[in-house]
């Protein structure tokens, strides 16, 4: 090799270790796009509005959200998946992220490992609800129902491979019962569906529920939660209706593709708890349900990969066949 192609090669290679160090250094100079699969009004959506509304301000710099619904989730993560690792693209996490995993034999993209999990915002308690007119008061009398006409009642969730979906799976098999699932375009129409006693029972979080349970539309059954939800007290939890193995968190994050820069995702991270800290942040997220989890990245990212394994085991349990 000669002196001078020596030279560039010593060269190339000091610029593209120092670049990603360079590139943290000056994040962020400009608005961050947050990828959301989920529509715009859903409670993870609106959680993460919340939260990013205060990073934005604390680093200077606004998140645009851009909802990109559709097939499941992935038509949004595998654009986040694609972009470029810069810190300038991130991916809301939700509760059904691993969805696509289970549902779908080919992805394109790996929804474990072409992300990198950052930063977590908090769970929020699901309450399974049905109407009145079902004369259900507890779990037991819903399960009873459903032993009595096998494959007859049915449950609803905002769309199939939603948190609601896999929270009714989860009910599903962990009670031995044969139930329908119904999945709707959305919550709205999905409770809609249950307060009229067409759709027999539906999990959805609690503060969206909660005016319809005061004024007794429907009846709350059980939260999903391993304790009680402060917001509803006297509602037991699914373990301590005797089904703990239906326990089922709806949570929501934050991801950046994989190769992103190590100090960025501090950074965000470091952000993200700070924000979380904030008085008026926690009073906002207090009225919606959302309970505090926090993680190191390392801990959030155990716990995706955890949750993802979860999900496909649940879909196989349930005997879900992937689709193309």
């Amino acid at each position: 090799m000669s002196l001078r192609s020596a030279c560039g090669a010593t060269a190339f290679g000091v610029l593209t270790t120092f670049a990603p160090a360079a590139l943290a250094q000056d994040w962020p100079n400009r608005s961050i796009v947050a990828v959301s699969t989920v529509s715009a009004g859903n409670a993870a959506d609106t959680i993460a509005r919340i939260v990013l509304d205060q990073v934005g301000r604390q680093i200077g710099q606004s998140f645009v959200i851009e909802n990109r619904t559709g097939a499941g989730g992935t038509i949004g993560s595998a654009s986040a998946a694609k972009a470029d690792p810069d810190g300038y693209t991130t991916l809301l996490l939700t509760a059904s992220q691993g969805s696509a995993a289970a549902l779908y034999k080919t992805l394109p993209y790996d929804p474990v490992h072409d992300f990198i999990p950052v930063a977590m915002f908090g769970v929020q308690p699901s309450v399974l609800v049905a109407a009145p007119s079902k004369g259900w008061t507890s779990v037991a009398d819903l399960v009873k129902a459903a032993k009595a006409s096998p494959g007859v009642l049915n449950f609803a969730s905002a769309g199939l491979g939603a948190a609601s979906h896999w929270a009714g799976e989860r009910l599903k098999v962990a009670a031995g019962i044969n139930v329908q699932h119904i999945p709707f375009r959305g919550p709205v129409e999905a409770f809609t569906e249950v307060m009229t006693g067409r759709v027999d029972f539906y999990y959805l979080p609690i503060a969206p529920a909660l005016p319809n349970i005061r004024d007794g539309k429907v009846v709350a059954l059980a939260v999903s939660t391993p304790k009680r939800a402060p917001m509803l007290p006297n509602v037991p939890t699914v373990a301590e209706a005797g089904y703990p193995n239906a326990e089922y968190l709806f949570w929501g994050g934050i991801a950046v593709p994989a190769k992103t820069p190590r100090a960025i995702i501090d950074r965000l991270h470091a952000e993200s708890e700070k924000a979380l800290a904030v008085p008026a942040v926690q009073e906002r997220l207090a009225t919606l349900g959302v309970e505090p989890m926090p993680m190191t990245v390392d801990e959030f990212g155990k716990f995706y990969r955890d949750d993802v394994a979860g999900i496909v085991k649940l879909a196989k349990d349930a005997h879900l066949t992937p689709t193309n």
